[in-house]
Formats: C-alpha cells, sequence, structure tokens
C-alpha cells in the first residue's frame, strides 16, 4: 500500500474534466492506498481571484469531491489552508531550491508571460507543490505527463535537502502516470478549465448540458453532414471514450468516418450517456446540499488527520535543521 498525495483548485462546481480525469481515478485509488486529497486554495491565491468567492468556491468543490465517490472513513479529503504547516514547510523547502529551477518551469514562463507585474508567488508555486507532498511523505502521486516537470523538481527539491542534511528525510515520490481521459474544452482548443469559460459542470442540469455540448467544436473536416470526418482529432470523441460503451464508441468511429451521422447525432448520443453518468453524482450532490455540516466535518476530520502527520513531519525537519525548539 502507497501513500497518495494530490490536489485540486478550488474552481467551485466539480467539471467533467476534473471528474472524468482525475478524480474517477481518486475513487479507484482509496480502495487500494492510503490517500490523502486536498483543495489547494493556497495555490489558488497566486492568480488574481475574488476574496468574497474563494470560500464558497471550496466548499462547492469539496461537496463535489465527496459526491462523485471519496468517502472520508477511507481517504482524507481536507482544505490546504487548514493545514499551516504546508506554508511553513514551503519555507524551509525554499532553503534548497535554486532559482534556476523554478524559472524553468513551464506553467511559470506561461504565466508569467501574460502578466505585468508576476508575484513571487507564482514564481515558489511549485515548491508549495512540492511542500504538500513531501509534508506526508507521499511516496506516489497521480499526475499527467504536463505535471511530469514539477513532479521532477520535487524529487530533486527532496534529493538536495536529504543531501544537504546528510539524513533521508523526504523519499522522492514517484509518479503514477494518469491513465485518465484528457478531456477537451468545448472551444476545442485546451484541455477543460473552468478559467477559459469551456466547461460543462458535473451537477448541471441535463438540459444544459446538452444547450453546452450542442455547439461544441468537432472535427473541422465535417463542414456539413455528407462530410467523412476522423474522429480522432475530434476534441469530443474522448469524452465518448470516457462515458460510453465500447461497442458505441465503436459504431460512433464508424459512422463518423462514413458520414453516416451528423455531429448532432454523435453529440446526443454523447449528452445522453454523458447525463446518465453523472446522474448517481447528482443525486448525491444534492443530499450533501440539504447537509452542509457533513461537508464541514468532512473537511475537518480530514484537516485533524493530516495536521497530526504534518506536525510530526514538521518535529522532524525543525531537529534536522537545528531550530530551537519551544
Amino acid at each position: 500500500m502507497h501513500r497518495i498525495f494530490s490536489g485540486i483548485q478550488p474552481s467551485g462546481e466539480l467539471h467533467i474534466g476534473n471528474y472524468l480525469g482525475p478524480v474517477r481515478e481518486w475513487v479507484a485509488m482509496q480502495w487500494e492506498h492510503e490517500c490523502i486529497f486536498c483543495v489547494v486554495d493556497l495555490h489558488a491565491i497566486t492568480q488574481p481571484y475574488d476574496p468574497a468567492t474563494l470560500a464558497p468556491r471550496t466548499l462547492e468543490m469539496a461537496l463535489g469531491l465527496l459526491a462523485a465517490g471519496l468517502d472520508p472513513s477511507r481517504c482524507a479529503v481536507f482544505v490546504q489552508s487548514h493545514v499551516p504547516q504546508h506554508a511553513e514547510l514551503m519555507w524551509m523547502l525554499n532553503t534548497v531550491t535554486p532559482l534556476g529551477e523554478l524559472e524553468r518551469m513551464t506553467q511559470f514562463k506561461d504565466k508569467s508571460s501574460r502578466q505585468e507585474s508576476v508575484p513571487a508567488g507564482l514564481l515558489n508555486y511549485p515548491i508549495l507543490q512540492a511542500a504538500d507532498i513531501l509534508l506526508y511523505k507521499a511516496d506516489r502521486v497521480p499526475v499527467g505527463e504536463d505535471q511530469l516537470q514539477h513532479l521532477e523538481l520535487t524529487r530533486e527539491i527532496a534529493r538536495r535537502w536529504n543531501a544537504k542534511y546528510g539524513v533521508a528525510t523526504f523519499p522522492e515520490p514517484q509518479a503514477m502516470l494518469s491513465k485518465a481521459a484528457r478531456i477537451m474544452g468545448l472551444d476545442g482548443l485546451a484541455k477543460m478549465s473552468k478559467s477559459l469559460g469551456n466547461t460543462i459542470g458535473v451537477l448541471e442540469p441535463p438540459d444544459a448540458i446538452w444547450e453546452k455540448l450542442r455547439p461544441a467544436v468537432t472535427d473541422p473536416a465535417r463542414k456539413t453532414r455528407k462530410d467523412p470526418g476522423n474522429p480522432e482529432v475530434c476534441p469530443l470523441f474522448t469524452t465518448h471514450r470516457a462515458v460510453s460503451s465500447p461497442e458505441e464508441v465503436a459504431h460512433v468511429d464508424v459512422q463518423c468516418r462514413a458520414a453516416g451521422w451528423g455531429c448532432l447525432d454523435c453529440k446526443r448520443l454523447l449528452a445522453d450517456n454523458m447525463i446518465a453518468a453523472l446522474a448517481p453524482v447528482r443525486e448525491r450532490a444534492a443530499a450533501l446540499a440539504e447537509r452542509p455540516e457533513e461537508v464541514r466535518g468532512a473537511l475537518a476530520a480530514g484537516a485533524e488527520r493530516c495536521r497530526a502527520i504534518a506536525s510530526a513531519t514538521m518535529d522532524e525537519v525543525r531537529g534536522v535543521m537545528g531550530l530551537a525548539r519551544p
């Protein structure tokens, strides 16, 4: 059994990219490993945000995770800022992280290029990610290929720390490469992301799902119903693979290539299957929304459990660093 850590931004309502991507894998992992899952609100404040909406979005995301199947009796689910040792360890790890490594991070270069004034928090974002993982001495981290660079930096930070102090304080966490679908946004241009406005919410009613899906971008070669297409270049085909049966996926493939179906026919089947797959999640979310104390209780229990682990790690870290004890 491995100890696994992963986190998700408090973007509010869970969208299908989250659910069909990492979250369904997390639900399966909780039955096989010791799992710690975190709503990373400290990461969220490195970008412009509305303080009035951060707490509600955090709770909404937590509700979505529980509705999706995370079981607080099987895993820890908590809010990052409720365990202050995340920020404390980040400061300690600053002392062994080279500036050049941070400046080479692809996400930093991308996000900083779009900002006139770059906050230090954006540069140090990967150090907080490393602290998230190393605080619990997690030995496995589920990631997509686009996140491997950050995990490798975490491994490098652990190596540098252990070498500097001559004690194997931190394990070097290994990647658990995700097999989950990389769900494209409705615009067909990028991965589904709430910040890009190209998402379908897991809890949206069926009519809203169909209204969003109907104009979604498909294979550009299919300008009319009679034009044959290639499902492998259609942004929606990956979603079909995630929610439709193998037989239906094969049928969609044939109909698309032969122009037997128009794109609306394909979208209607996708919408029906998506609505059916999300129905149990919506039902559980509606029940939890009527019992908000249950969501808060799960987060409090998760934070309490994680603070105990984090406190032990930080006692060890302070001792290794030679800091005076109170």
